[in-house]
């Protein structure tokens, strides 16, 4: 159970994460909206029926670290449509594979166009981190208490029964990690019937173990009382829900064993029924220094927490054109959670959170007789938002700004 001397910790979190950026000297971030290009499916054909051969991973390893990856070069047109061409698998064990058109994009522009505030990618360099996964003090919080747990923001984290977290992105749609339900040579076993996990409260909720919060914080939780329950993994369970298709793009089916698989580690999952939760929106990734204080933001289920629902944000680092490099604590079990920020809506004159990439996870590099380790997220940019939304409306008209 939390300690009371935990509250004052607690609160400010929620203060960050629920807060307008009202005490910050910097002008107010707001969302960009560009033109995003159009990714259209051409022809797909049936593929033999997978084997569903290995457990799921849920650390990825690259021989590439981040000064690889920003000297790597553009991809063409042509890379990108094969990239960008994806497989979908059916709850049936069907396997179809897809080839796309890409429309109204030039490959040698800026990645987030719209996004124009000096240079693009040069951040600070990321001090050695002094623990595997966690960065010195872990600072990651569990959410429990239907005053939270079952509210926005973190009502859209879920469970793959994979063992990886997943975040609502539509009525009926999961964004995740693609190395959750792949490992790059064939579909993971489980994933052929992928469940999903919407985290719930039994019918007694630990109601004499609540404690309240300061009105000025709990204020500006939406919809959500002054009270917070502390942690009870013996009151929580999951009710899950069956995904009918996966897709995967085939940057990450052919480039695993390469460089620029890690650019495509992101899945898309289509629930066999409405959740009947409120999602969260896509949006383009802007460059991190655009971010209110830089900061991400995200929600999982970490291996080492059962039954938990584990928040936690930090300060962006080191970025390329795909990638997201952080000193967010996580552990296994937190892939495939969704990384987002939090700005204003000049259009609906309001705070807005997006989702703004796919966290991978924990990645290390070998290098002669050393390692380096990172924390890395799938930046959502104008393709891969145009691709993604696309999975989700089934059209491009309501895809064209992000």
């Amino acid at each position: 159970m939390r300690s009371r001397a935990a509250l004052p910790r607690f609160a400010s979190l929620l203060c960050l994460l629920f807060l307008p950026s009202v005490l910050s000297s910097s002008p107010r971030r707001q969302w960009i909206l560009q033109r995003i290009p159009v990714v259209l499916p051409q022809q797909t054909k049936a593929r033999p029926t997978p084997q569903f051969l290995n457990e799921a991973r849920l650390d990825v390893a690259s021989p590439c670290d981040p000064e690889c990856h920003k000297k790597a070069p553009l991809p063409s047109y042509w890379d990108l449509r094969s990239l960008l061409a994806y497989e979908t698998l059916h709850s049936d064990g069907q396997l179809t594979e897809t080839a796309i058109g890409i429309y109204g994009y030039n490959p040698y522009s800026s990645t987030s166009p719209a996004y124009s505030s000096g240079s693009f990618g040069k951040a600070e360099r990321s001090h050695v981190r002094k623990k595997r996964q966690i960065f010195g003090h872990d600072g990651r919080f569990s959410i429990a208490g239907q005053s939270f747990l079952l509210k926005y923001p973190f009502s859209v984290a879920v469970k793959l029964s994979t063992g990886c977290s997943g975040t609502l992105v539509g009525d009926r749609h999961v964004l995740t990690a693609a190395h959750c339900v792949h490992d790059g040579k064939n579909y993971v076993k489980g994933a052929q019937r992928l469940r999903v996990g919407f985290l719930k409260l039994k019918q007694r909720d630990a109601q004499h173990s609540s404690m309240y919060l300061p009105s000025n914080v709990s204020n500006h939780i939406e919809g959500a009382p002054a009270q917070y329950s502390p942690p009870a993994n013996d009151k929580m369970k999951f009710q899950w829900i069956r995904a009918k298709r996966t897709h995967v793009p085939k940057g990450w089916i052919k480039g695993n064993a390469n460089d620029i698989g890690m650019d495509y580690d992101y899945a898309l999952l289509e629930l066999k029924k409405p959740h009947k939760r409120r999602h969260m929106k896509l949006g383009v990734s802007p460059p991190a220094q655009r971010l209110p204080g830089r900061r991400v933001h995200f929600s999982g289920f970490d291996n080492d927490r059962p039954g938990q629902l584990v928040y936690r944000f930090c300060r962006a680092g080191e970025e390329t054109s795909d990638l997201l490099y952080q000193h967010c604590d996580a552990q296994p079990g937190a892939s495939g959670s969704g990384v987002y920020a939090r700005m204003w809506d000049g259009r609906r004159r309001r705070w807005e959170r997006k989702v703004i990439g796919v966290f991978s996870g924990h990645q290390w590099v070998e290098k002669k007789e050393t390692s380096q380790e990172f924390n890395v997220a799938v930046r959502i940019t104008p393709l891969k938002y145009a691709q993604i939304c696309y999975w989700i409306k089934g059209n491009f008209v309501d895809c064209r700004e992000g």
